[in-house]
């Protein structure tokens, strides 16, 4: 049975992504769904003669429970601080209501916020939040949660030292994370749209590694041996976090700054964030990228 699946947030990276991955499904009708109109990336939606795109404020209600008539699913891919992940789809999950859509995919995409501990993570927190909305909704959610994303430890995550041969760690080395590529999390995201029995929360993980696995999988990969190094404990990462988020010009704005992304080390690293419901095999037998993938691709040895 083929539905109609309106994608938010689709001119980013992400959004783009699940786009390409529901376009593989044969029983998918896209639809996409941008402020404006007149922006480069909406043009370049707007010229695939393969989807549909409507226009809409989050502002405007009206306009946007009319973009979203006949939709049955609504991914939301949207990035951003608490005026886009709670304000924006806030407005999103009222209009779907109105709309009569079906079902409703949050932008989580994440590790385990559910039970961090609060004031530790101001993202996790802002999407736990926005979960209450969506739990009390009269419509049927699916969370896709896939720990941090693959993709991140070739350089945007400093967890790798690649000029330093060193792979950091707090607290304990032997601290498992899970890591998952954007695609796989978008082919994930593309088959929980289209699962009408898909359940509240969908957890994948494309890798579970640790520190120590990392620094081994490095030295495997280069010849030359990368150490572990420690790099204090939890509890200073998160309260170097915190001063970090003090100080910074930007206050709570920016949605990916320093002390964000220390502040999900500390999740990671203190075992809060881990998934532990992990289901790979629930649309089949996947092929997974593992961390070994990305650093060899990244280095030119795969």
């Amino acid at each position: 049975m083929t539905a109609t699946v309106l994608v938010a947030g689709a001119t980013g990276d992400l959004g783009g992504r699940i786009v390409r991955a529901l376009r593989a499904h044969d029983d998918a009708r896209v639809r996409v769904l941008t402020r404006s109109a007149g922006t480069p990336a909406a043009e370049r939606l707007a010229a695939d003669d393969h989807l549909d795109v409507v226009h809409a404020d989050y502002t405007d209600h009206r306009a946007l429970t009319a973009a979203l008539a006949g939709v049955d699913v609504v991914v939301s891919a949207v990035s951003g601080t608490r005026s886009v992940i709670v304000d924006a789809q806030r407005a999103l999950l009222r209009a779907a209501v109105d709309a009569g859509v079906e079902r409703f995919v949050p932008s989580d995409y994440a590790a385990d916020y559910r039970s961090i501990t609060p004031g530790t993570n101001r993202n996790f927190e802002l999407r736990r939040e926005f979960a209450a909305d969506v739990d009390a909704a009269p419509i049927r959610a699916t969370s896709v949660l896939n720990g941090a994303f693959t993709d991140m430890l070739t350089g945007q995550a400093p967890l790798v030292l690649f000029d330093r041969q060193r792979v950091l760690y707090w607290s304990s080395p032997d601290q498992v994370l899970d890591f998952t590529t954007k695609d796989d999390v978008a082919r994930t995201t593309a088959h929980v749209a289209l699962d009408p029995a898909a359940p509240r929360v969908v957890e994948v993980a494309g890798d579970r590694v640790t520190s120590r696995r990392i620094a081994d999988t490095m030295s495997q990969l280069t010849g030359t041996p990368f150490r572990l190094q420690w790099a204090g404990t939890v509890g200073t990462l998160s309260a170097m976090a915190r001063l970090g988020r003090r100080l910074s010009k930007a206050g709570d704005e920016e949605p990916f700054p320093a002390w964000q992304g220390m502040q999900y080390f500390v999740s990671m690293f203190s075992g809060e964030a881990e998934l532990h419901h992990v289901d790979n095999g629930r649309y089949g037998d996947e092929q997974w990228t593992t961390v070994r993938d990305v650093l060899a691709a990244h280095l030119g040895t795969a």
